[in-house]
């Protein structure tokens, strides 16, 4: 049992001095150029918030177009029918002339 003991002490000292050397021997990624200042961040940030906000007044642009060609459209049909029944009114009433002149 001393020697099961002595084994697994070993290995977890083994592992240990493994873990503490590969730790050790990692260095941090290089950074590319300098670090980013608080005030590049900043600007950055407030880029992507104009850009967002830029976004939201296009989609709104496009919801209002698409809104008032829904309302052309309809009032294009409301036309439509209202030169047809106009037409119609225009042939009953020349054919009803005709007929009383003959």
């Amino acid at each position: 049992m001393f020697k099961q003991v002595q084994f697994i002490q070993r290995q977890h000292i083994l592992g240990l001095a493994l873990l503490m050397t590969g730790c050790a021997s990692d260095q941090p990624p290089p950074v590319n150029g300098q670090l980013v200042s608080g005030d590049l961040m900043l600007r950055e940030s407030q880029g992507i918030a104009q850009l967002g906000s830029r976004w939201q007044q296009g989609k709104q642009m496009v919801d209002q177009g698409q809104q008032i060609q829904a309302e052309a459209q309809a009032k294009m049909e409301e036309g439509r029918r209202m030169i047809e029944e106009g037409q119609k009114i225009m042939r009953e009433t020349e054919e009803g002339y005709k007929s009383i002149k003959k």
